[in-house]
């Protein structure tokens, strides 16, 4: 009985996690992804705290309508009010929307400082380039890694080991995922190489526009291993919905060993990785 609740426990456990740790949109759903990252937290937070102020403002001026709408309608007031101005009221709609304001621009202002100042130089570089309709990565490391990753198409999935369409959702599979290192600080430098893009990744609370000719950067903490899905977040074709981005967050040591891999064989060293991280998931969830 014990063993029973216990491995009843941990399949709990590993059915949580993997809902935390490999994120993506699921059908129906009004809120926002899991967070991955402080920065993401932050985000989380905010959205919730503006929700204090932007209902009961809308509910105010619902009824306020409500209100005018029914007690000064034609029926009952045949003879309009020729009122120009009311001075109390005038100072009430100017100061509160002031006082709103500011309450909403101080964790703003502090939310966007940080989104632009990492809490560490960032120990790993990527360049993301954004094309019609795929993404080209390049590992700016001692010797430089670059790989496509483009759509992973339905018939491409066996061959891959990408199969399970839980975890590789479709659409947003990819053939080649970008690889990195949990709890390390990713900078991401961002362009295109035709039209404008958008590198977004909603778990991480990252979005930034590739555009031709310039370099935006980003950057990244995550806290969480697992699998993430985002997408080119800007209108660039006909193929702007087929243009998925993943990102595969895994322990140091794995990621030591896939970049050195990749190096030389990145179809074997995506292969291996995967064998690894999947292995030990059916081994938490039989234990």
């Amino acid at each position: 009985m014990r063993r029973f609740l216990a491995g009843l426990m941990a399949s709990g456990a590993l059915l949580f996690t993997g809902l935390a740790h490999a994120d993506q949109p699921h059908p129906w759903q009004m809120r926002m992804q899991e967070p991955a990252t402080g920065i993401m937290r932050q985000i989380e937070w905010f959205e919730a705290y503006t929700l204090w102020f932007i209902i009961p403002i809308t509910s105010l001026v619902l009824l306020l309508l409500a209100y005018c709408i029914f007690k000064f309608r034609a029926s009952a007031n045949p003879t309009p009010s020729r009122t120009s101005h009311n001075t109390l009221i005038e100072v009430i709609w100017t100061v509160g929307p002031v006082i709103v304001l500011l309450f909403i621009a101080v964790p703003s202002f502090q939310l966007l400082t940080a989104q632009y100042t990492p809490e560490e130089e960032p120990a790993l570089t990527i360049k993301a380039t954004g094309n019609q309709w795929n993404w080209d990565y390049e590992y700016q490391v001692e010797d430089p890694l670059s790989f496509n990753s483009a759509l992973l198409q339905d018939s491409d999935r066996e061959a891959a080991g990408k199969s399970d369409k839980a975890r590789y959702p479709r659409l947003l599979a990819v053939d080649n995922e970008v690889v990195v290192p949990v709890n390390v600080t990713t900078r991401v430098l961002v362009t295109a190489a035709d039209v404008i893009h958008a590198f977004a990744m909603p778990a991480f609370g990252v979005k930034t526009d590739a555009v031709p000719g310039r370099i935006n950067e980003t950057w990244f903490k995550p806290e969480k291993e697992g699998l993430y899905y985002g997408q080119c977040s800007e209108l660039c074709g006909k193929d702007h919905a087929f243009m998925p981005i993943a990102i595969r967050v895994v322990s140091q040591q794995q990621y030591d060993t896939w970049l050195v891999a990749a190096k030389t064989d990145l179809g074997g060293a995506n292969k291996a990785l995967m064998a690894a991280v999947d292995g030990a998931s059916k081994l938490a969830s039989a234990q």
